[in-house]
């Protein structure tokens, strides 16, 4: 194992490896901008924040579109793209000014944002809670305020720079990824109901 000081572009592409070594899902932050148009970009960097209140996070570069308009609106939408959806991923990362004409959405009473109801397995409508500036990136608090699942669907992934599906339901598990015990209970993923309450304003 070498060791590479993060003092140049050599850290930065070994900073790059190290988390192309981290698989993720893939979601979709979309947004309806102040003129009414639909504002929407892939992005990988999520994460959950806290069971309560429900809260999670999200990480776009500050030069977005989407982000100027999720930071102007306070609201945002969290697709978790399924694992028919890698089109729809390259489609919002490539920032294609008519990505919307091509994706199948809508936005109902209670949205933050639209939602992609082809392609995604799971949906959280989030307001921001807190945004702070990071480098080239904007780390966006979301409480959650209400979440849509699709049980059937499994998701995309993406890590080592290519994308990649969740095994069959019937493919089983090796035990050294099987779900942990912890304190004797089974560990649960924080958004299981169909809505979370409105704990945040």
């Amino acid at each position: 194992m070498r060791e590479v000081p993060n003092t140049n572009q050599s850290g930065q592409d070994d900073f790059r490896a190290l988390m192309a070594g981290f698989p993720t899902g893939v979601a979709v932050v979309t947004v309806v901008s102040a003129d009414g148009s639909p504002k929407g970009i892939t992005c990988s960097s999520v994460c959950s924040v806290t069971l309560a209140p429900p809260t999670l996070l999200v990480c776009v570069r500050n030069a977005s579109p989407t982000l100027a308009a999720v930071l102007a609106a306070r609201r945002f939408t969290l697709n978790l793209l399924d694992h028919n959806a890698r089109p729809t991923a390259e489609l919002f990362a490539s920032g294609d000014p008519r990505r919307f004409e091509r994706a199948e959405w809508t936005v109902d009473g209670r949205a933050c944002g639209p939602h992609l109801v082809r392609d995604a397995h799971s949906i959280a409508d989030c307001l921001v809670s807190r945004a702070d500036r990071v480098g080239d990136h904007t780390v966006v608090m979301g409480a959650v305020q209400r979440v849509l699942r699709r049980e059937s669907r499994r998701p995309l992934l993406y890590g080592l720079r290519r994308y990649s599906v969740w095994p069959e339901p019937h493919e089983p598990v090796p035990a050294e990824v099987a779900e942990p015990a912890v304190a004797g209970h089974r560990h649960r993923p924080a958004l299981t109901a169909e809505t979370a309450s409105h704990r945040m304003s």
